[in-house]
């Protein structure tokens, strides 16, 4: 099974040694620290336990594994069960063989032979006995007060799990754990799936907040718990106003199918909760194609694997001459990483798209291959401010060759790559393995795709205003798109 890469973006039982369901005992933590804490609605995060432990110079090198005494334990029935944990961390240190056969190529290209899969030596010398005692310690404490003390009763392996997701996204926003469901959804995605969470917001005014105003019967928001009337805060690191649109808060919430989103609510106004959910209510995409006064105005939403052969189908079965093509991105919120490529490769031949770098390569070009079939055809790029990744590949190599007019917005900023690398048959990580740039190397992270022309005002209108662009420059005579095998009239 190979990773699958991404540029985008639209997270535990990674490792297959099971470590079942084991107790896990403590110490207490004193009454005036329980007391304070619960005064204060201060939350406990086992994720915070897990990213403390990180750190890149690792000071706690050549440390054994703590050991964990009897009088350590608030019950002394559970003593035994300490060992569990032990034995867990000794497993882990043993080699896996289901999990180191996977390869670890990002497949940019075909010819993966040359990228660099080896483990540094500084990681793979570091075994789990290097963690400090300490930090084994507060996650062991974290553990048996959650399980002691929060509200509801939680399973064990949920709670291990959440550790492992933490884990992986304390490391940036698009890393993630996958469980089955997850996986299944963006592998589905290749082939043309975008997902969001279930609900439908609006904001109110009387009550000074967005509010849910539906919530899909079986979607991953109603499965947590979200409900019509809750406030919606923030999605991720945005912060919700009244400000924001309709459409803004959509396009938040949307996604690459199986990718996750963390959301902030509240029951009218009251505490404020955190939940992630996956975007797992997920809708096939369609390349829409429309023929306007001889221009083909093509609706992009995302990249699959098939981008290119929809793109060029959409075409065909317009079954009219075309003079010039407009290519709508706005709202894409990436995806494949070599779709993007193949896409470009319709428009441009012989010329680089975009620059790789990973943290043990120099950076690796990839070129356009193949006919470029739609060279001829005079274009126009549509974008906003949620196009993003691959969108931004494809959009700044074209502006980059001169080959298109990028009008719209700046893009949305994301310059990182995921691979999708398979722990098993039902689990994968969503892991960042690289950092892309335009092909002439300047950065799109945090920055986006400046256009040529930038519109404003409504997006109602950003079409028409398109289209006569694309007009002004269309040929005199169009090319009508066939199937080889078609019988010409």
């Amino acid at each position: 099974m190979q990773p699958i890469s991404f540029a985008r973006s639209f997270l535990s039982k990674g490792l297959s040694k099971s470590v079942g369901k084991a107790s896990v005992a403590s110490t207490v933590l004193p009454p005036a620290i329980l007391i304070g804490m619960l005064g204060c609605a201060m939350g406990v995060n086992v994720h915070a336990a897990v990213g403390a432990s990180t750190n890149n110079n690792n000071p706690t090198n050549g440390l054994q594994l703590i050991s964990l005494n009897a009088d350590e334990i608030a019950d002394e029935n559970d003593a035994d069960n300490l060992s569990n944990i032990a034995d867990m961390l000794d497993v882990a240190d043993e080699p896996d063989d289901s999990i180191d056969s996977v390869p670890d190529e990002s497949a940019l290209t075909d010819d993966a032979d040359d990228i660099d899969t080896e483990t540094p030596a500084e990681v793979a010398q570091v075994s789990l006995n290097a963690i400090s005692p300490e930090t084994l310690k507060t996650f062991v404490a974290v553990v048996d007060l959650v399980r002691r003390q929060y509200v509801d009763a939680v399973n064990d392996e949920e709670l291990f799990s959440n550790a492992m997701s933490g884990m992986l996204t304390k490391l940036d926003s698009h890393a993630e754990f996958l469980d089955a469901e997850a996986y299944e959804n963006l592998r589905a995605f290749t082939e043309g799936d975008v997902g969001d969470i279930g609900i439908k917001v609006n904001y109110q005014p009387e009550a000074g907040y967005w509010v849910v105003t539906e919530v899909i019967d079986d979607s991953p928001a109603d499965k947590k718990g979200i409900a019509v009337g809750d406030y919606l805060h923030q999605v991720d690191e945005f912060k919700l106003d009244e400000g924001r649109q309709v459409n803004d808060v959509e396009q938040l919430l949307t996604g690459i199918a199986g990718t996750q989103v963390d959301i902030i609510t509240s029951k009218a106004g009251r505490r404020k909760h955190t939940t992630t959910l996956q975007r797992n209510n997920s809708h096939p995409q369609i390349i829409e194609t429309k023929l306007v006064d001889g221009i083909a105005i093509v609706k992009l939403p995302a990249f699959q694997n098939n981008s290119r052969e929809k793109l060029l189908e959409g075409l065909i079965n317009l079954n009219a001459p075309i003079s010039g093509i407009l290519l709508d991105m706005r709202d894409n919120p990436g995806g494949v990483l070599t779709s993007a490529v193949s896409v470009a490769s319709l428009f441009m031949d012989d010329t680089d798209v975009v620059q790789v770098q990973a943290r043990q390569n120099k950076s690796r070009v990839l070129s356009t291959q193949g006919d470029a079939i739609l060279k001829p055809l005079p274009l126009v790029v549509l974008q906003n401010r949620y196009s993003a990744s691959a969108a931004e590949v494809l959009a700044s190599s074209l502006q980059a060759q001169k080959r298109a007019t990028i009008i719209g917005e700046v893009s949305y900023g994301k310059g990182s790559v995921q691979s999708v690398i398979p722990l098993n048959d039902e689990q994968a990580v969503k892991l960042t393995v690289a950092n892309y740039m335009t092909a002439a190397g300047k950065q799109i992270d945090e920055i986006g795709v400046e256009p040529d022309v930038t519109l404003s005002g409504s997006e109602n209108t950003w079409e028409q205003q398109a289209l006569e662009l694309v007009k002004a420059r269309a040929l005199d005579s169009g090319i009508r798109f066939v199937r080889k095998n078609a019988t010409k009239e």
